[in-house]
């Protein structure tokens, strides 16, 4: 085969070495047709996980982040880029999520007022737009710091300013759902 039409053929390489020979999809710079799609069903998978992390990063999460990141669910199944059944595990870890905003919201408010609760919520929905805004390439979180480990004995002693700060259920790292 010459390199010419070596060229215009899928560059996929199979686990044992193999490689697709396939022809390239046309507007495509690497992949055949079921290549192409194969990349582009993980590269919004792994989106759609970036996606959920930031939505359940903070201390606790409204139910416009749970709405804002069911959205995006919804939108990928729709497009074929999360598998359903997959689609139905999220959504119903996200019915239990959902039991515990309304108590967390209670708790909260009990503890520091009503008009915090609403605050954070409004600053939550305004994050949440912003971050929707912009394209998937500037939504790429970056790690966070980690804390330097405490060498003294202080880490004995309870800590005084986790009372002070509410939690309710959080997902701090969501899997990343398949993609078929």
């Amino acid at each position: 085969m010459y390199a010419k039409d070596r060229a215009s053929l899928c560059t996929f390489t199979f686990v044992d070495g193999r490689r697709c020979r396939t022809p390239r999809q046309s507007g495509h710079p690497q992949f055949c047709c079921f290549h192409a799609r194969k990349q582009a069903q993980v590269e919004a998978a792994e989106q759609l996980g970036r996606d959920f992390a930031y939505f359940f990063s903070g201390d606790y999460f409204s139910a416009c982040d749970l709405a804002a990141a069911l959205g995006r669910l919804f939108a990928a199944v729709a497009r074929g880029e999360v598998k359903p059944r997959t689609a139905a595990t999220l959504a119903y870890l996200a019915q239990t999520l959902l039991q515990t905003i309304h108590l967390a919201e209670h708790e909260y408010s009990n503890a520091f007022g009503s008009d915090d609760w609403r605050k954070i919520i409004y600053s939550h929905v305004k994050e949440n737009a912003n971050y929707l805004a912009r394209g998937p390439a500037q939504n790429t979180p970056q790690p966070a710091p980690q804390p330097a480990p405490k060498l003294t004995d202080q880490a004995s002693k309870p800590a005084a300013d986790s009372a002070s700060q509410p939690t309710t259920a959080s997902a701090a790292e969501p899997a990343t759902p398949e993609a078929s």
